[in-house]
Formats: structure tokens, sequence, C-alpha cells
């Protein structure tokens, strides 16, 4: 097993962190959250250019052939600086499960969403199903009526094309719908951490044949393995939002000053950042081993994912908390970004499976 980056992983690193640091600071992050905009159109374009829209997908289907660990380094850089465009949502859940496929007109969409022009969403979650991901109450019946209810559809809004999970005939299928189809309708809202979600509703909307994606086994693995990539990629996120936690945190109490010297000096705050830093640590070490895991399509990779996300799900919280209570009142200013990472720790933990449910993953 490979304990090292190799130059070109290092360069992709160093790429992202360039274009965090010159093109992507908090406060323009901030007017593209406040403004009728759910991200920044041109950093998405720059990202087509840059090749990172299309790096994961399989040079089949036009895309560079890159894994995990290429995704988790851009995962983790993102998480630094709380990215805010849909890369999880067209990439790594609707690209996945279409790159998977044998899906006839895969390589188009993956070209439109390789491109920026194109956006597709994963309609995989129901409210009343919680994480049990397979066994859908959306239904499409004999006459390929589509009929259901699906929650917290990522980047649903500005979707192109949507990708929904159901059942027909007792078998899981994956079905290829139009947003803009007669029958379907949606509710748009904003997470805690300022990405868009949509709420779906489908009422007897015609599915043709040919918009199967999958069905049966095909479809359950395909899904399983997008989830579980998923996990990987806002796991990965997080230990970016940690990492920088504890450096801003650092960096802050040396330049914060009570009874006239730095609250750096103060051994009870000390403790509490030699915890961050154990805690990011850790984090670190186990999304390394998670992400050569998934890279190496080991058997006890969903294993290594879930305890990765266990990790981040609790840790990350208590990291991100110990951040802003160490800031003190300007730890709760929007204008600051140690609450932002605060936001994004809780919507982590809770997405694909909070901390409790993946330590039960793990044990099993």
């Amino acid at each position: 097993m490979n304990l090292s980056y190799t130059e070109e992983q290092i360069m992709l690193r160093e790429q992202i962190q360039k274009f965090c640091e010159t093109e992507y600071d908090f406060y323009k992050r901030e007017e593209v959250v406040k403004s009728d905009n759910d991200f920044d159109e041109n950093a998405w374009k720059l990202f087509a250019e840059q090749g990172w829209l299309s790096m994961s997908f399989s040079e089949e289907s036009g895309g560079f052939g890159f894994g995990p660990i290429e995704l988790s380094i851009l995962f983790e850089e993102f998480g630094k600086t709380l990215v805010i465009e849909p890369y999880l949502a067209n990439v790594v859940l609707a690209g996945s499960v279409l790159d998977k496929s044998n899906f006839s007109r895969k390589v188009e969409l993956i070209e439109g969403i390789s491109s920026g022009s194109m956006h597709v969403s994963l309609a995989y979650a129901e409210v009343a199903k919680s994480y049990e991901y397979l066994t859908p109450s959306t239904n499409l019946s004999v006459e390929n009526k589509l009929n259901g209810t699906k929650s917290l559809v990522l980047n649903g809004k500005n979707a192109s094309k949507l990708i929904v999970s159901c059942i027909k005939n007792n078998e899981f299928h994956l079905v290829l719908v139009d947003p803009s189809a007669e029958g379907v309708s949606f509710n748009s809202f904003k997470t805690i951490d300022e990405q868009t979600c949509a709420e779906f509703t489908f009422e007897n909307v015609n599915i043709d044949g040919e918009d199967v994606i999958a069905y049966g086994e095909e479809a359950s693995n395909i899904l399983i393995e997008a989830l579980n990539l998923a996990t990987l990629c806002v796991s990965a996120e997080a230990v970016g939002c940690m990492l920088s936690c504890y450096q801003k945190t650092v960096q802050y109490t040396k330049e914060r000053e009570q009874f006239d010297q730095p609250i750096s000096n103060f051994q009870v705050l000390q403790h509490r950042m030699v915890d961050m830093f154990i805690d990011s640590e850790l984090a670190k070490s186990l999304l390394f081993k998670a992400m050569l895991e998934v890279d190496s399509n080991s058997e006890n990779k969903y294993k290594h994912v879930s305890a990765l996300k266990a990790h981040v799900g609790k840790f990350g919280k208590l990291s991100a908390q110990n951040a802003v209570q160490l800031h003190g009142g300007m730890g709760v200013s929007e204008e600051m970004m140690i609450g932002h990472y605060l936001k994004k720790m809780v919507a982590i933990d809770a997405m694909f499976g909070n901390a409790d449910f993946h330590l039960k993953a793990f044990s099993k």
C-alpha cells in the first residue's frame, strides 16, 4: 500500500489551493450566498476549464479516469474555503451513477456535466425512509407512470435532468426524468450550510422505456457505490474544515490579548486547541486509509468510510464548536468564516448517515 501522494496528485492539490487562495475568497463567496444565485457561474466555468468537472469520469466517458484519491484531495481543499458550487450533486452523485451504468445516453449527459453546461441531480432520499435508500416509496407503475416525493435533492433547482430512484414490480429502478415534464413540481430551499436543495413531487409522470438507466441488482449496486463515494467526499471536506478551524483558532488566539498577553498563553485554551489538533490529525489518517481502501476496491471499503464518517461527524462538530467559542463573540459573526465551518459540519454529519449510523455500520 503506497502511503504517499503521486506527483500528479500533489500538482492537483497545488492547483486547487491556488484557485482557492486567489479566486475564491470568503467575502466573494458571501456575495454569492446573499444574491439570487446559488453558486458562482464564473467559478463553475473555471472548474470546467481546469478539467475538475471531468477528472473522475472514466476515459470511456470522456473523462480523465481519476479516482477517489483525487476527489478526496479536491474536497479537502474545498472544505478549507467552504466552496459552495454544486460539485457533489453533479459529478459525484449523478455523474458517478451515469458513469457506472450502461445507459445508452450516458456519454452525452456526462459531456454536458463536464463542460458545465448541464446540471444533473440525483433524487434518492425520502423523508419517511430515512437511510433506507434501496426501498423507496416512489413507484413506477406497469404503465410507466412515476409517482412519489423525493427530499433533499441537492442542486435540484438548477437541474436540467433528474435521476430518480423508484420501485417497479418490486424491483429497484433508476430512471431519468426531465424536471419540466408534466406532473413534476418542486420547492427549493437553502440548507444550514447555504447549499441549494429541493423537494420534488411526481404525479403520474410519463417515463419512456429508454429513460431507464438501470434496474435490479445493477441499479442497487450503482446507487450504493455513488453514495459511498459521496460519503468519502463530504468526509474529506470535513477534514478540510477541521484543519482550517484549528489553524485559524491558533492564529486568532495568538493575536487576541487579555490581561496584557495573548490568550494563547492560557493553559486551559491550549488544552482545547491540542484536542482540536489531535482530532484533525486522526481525521486525516482515517481519510487516507479510507480513500486507499476505496481506490483499491477492497472488501472492507465501506467499513473504512463509515469509520471516517463517524469520526468527522462527532469530532468535526466538536472542533468547530471549540473554534467558535475560542473566537468569542466574533465566532458567531456572519462576517467571519468560523461560524460557517460549524454550519458546514452540522450539515455534513446529517448527510448520508450521521455519526451514530456509521458507528453502527462500522461495528457490524
